[in-house]
């Protein structure tokens, strides 16, 4: 029986890959020339569909919206009772219908036409009633629906999506939309929170490790456990001379020997050591801090150290 189910799912996955495949032989210069006319609209990419493509429609609107397009995804029988009062002369209309023909959405064409909107039609006929009403038509034609009775939308649907990808996709690379773009639109993802967030929101600015110059190594250490961030700075917050990691104090009890007990603070520190700025993005200091193999950072301003941050506070 797990055989059978396993035959199913790899006859459904044969037949959808061919469905985007084919795609590949079905594509136009009317998916060049729709792209070009997105990226000149000073309007939004407004999706609509009916059914499975409506579905479709939502999550290609979804696509563009966070890739820097603005897009909403309009339903058809809504649009006809009011909506599309939302609908200005210079947004892009795109209408997704498999047979070209879903009442809900023809219906829409003369408004748009009279609006001199720009219409894309994604269909699976080049002959249907949308696509010769469209400026521009995008051919999601299938052999086959996976489905074994050919009545579910699947192939089709899968093609639909796919073709939606390929839109939104090549729209984004030609605004060139860059990771610092896609997390302004996903704030509360873990990319949006480390491209966003800044040093000061993070860092540690209570009972922050100090010990003097002259400090002994016993007291380093103590002050380094104390603190529980493998490391302590020299001076104070007003006057930064410098800072002292366990590997540190490691590398000097291997070297020194027996002198290593004799050894100050002023004697083991690293001067001037790599610091960040409050101001600063999270996903910088990350970087800083592996290019120089190191977990900590002191932030400083105007000279002044405000804050620490910690390999574990950029974990977000």
């Amino acid at each position: 029986m797990t055989n059978k189910h396993i035959s199913e799912a790899l006859r459904v996955f044969d037949l959808e890959a061919k469905a985007i495949l084919q795609l590949k032989n079905q594509l136009t210069d009317d998916f060049s020339k729709a792209i070009e006319h997105v990226l000149a609209s000073t309007g939004k990419v407004i999706i609509c569909g009916m059914g499975k493509s409506g579905q479709i429609g939502q999550k290609i609107a979804a696509t563009l919206a966070s890739t820097g397009t603005s897009s909403f995804f309009m339903h058809p029988a809504e649009a006809i009772h009011g909506d599309l009062g939302m609908v200005s002369t210079n947004d892009v209309f795109v209408a997704i219908s498999n047979s070209g023909e879903t009442d809900e959405v023809i219906r829409l064409i003369p408004f748009l036409h009279e609006n001199g909107n720009c219409i894309i039609a994604i269909t699976g006929k080049p002959n249907s009633t949308l696509a010769k009403n469209s400026n521009f038509h995008l051919n999601v034609s299938v052999d086959k629906e996976a489905c074994p009775l050919q009545l579910a939308p699947t192939s089709s649907t899968t093609a639909a999506l796919a073709m939606g990808d390929a839109f939104a996709l090549a729209i984004m690379v030609s605004r060139k939309f860059q990771p610092e773009n896609f997390a302004r639109f996903h704030p509360g993802g873990s990319l949006g929170r480390k491209l966003l967030t800044k040093v000061k929101d993070v860092m540690r600015v209570v009972n922050l490790p100090f010990v003097p110059e002259d400090a002994t190594i016993h007291e380093i250490i103590k002050q380094i456990s104390s603190a529980r961030l493998g490391m302590t700075m020299v001076g104070d917050k007003d006057n930064f001379l410098g800072i002292i990691t366990d590997g540190d104090i490691r590398r000097f009890l291997e070297t020194q020997g027996e002198k290593f007990h004799l050894l100050s603070a002023a004697d083991m520190m690293t001067k001037k050591p790599k610091h960040i700025s409050p101001g600063e993005k999270v996903q910088p200091a990350i970087e800083k801090m592996n290019l120089s193999n190191i977990t900590v950072l002191p932030v400083l301003e105007e000279n002044t150290v405000v804050g620490v941050l910690h390999r574990y506070d950029c974990e977000l």
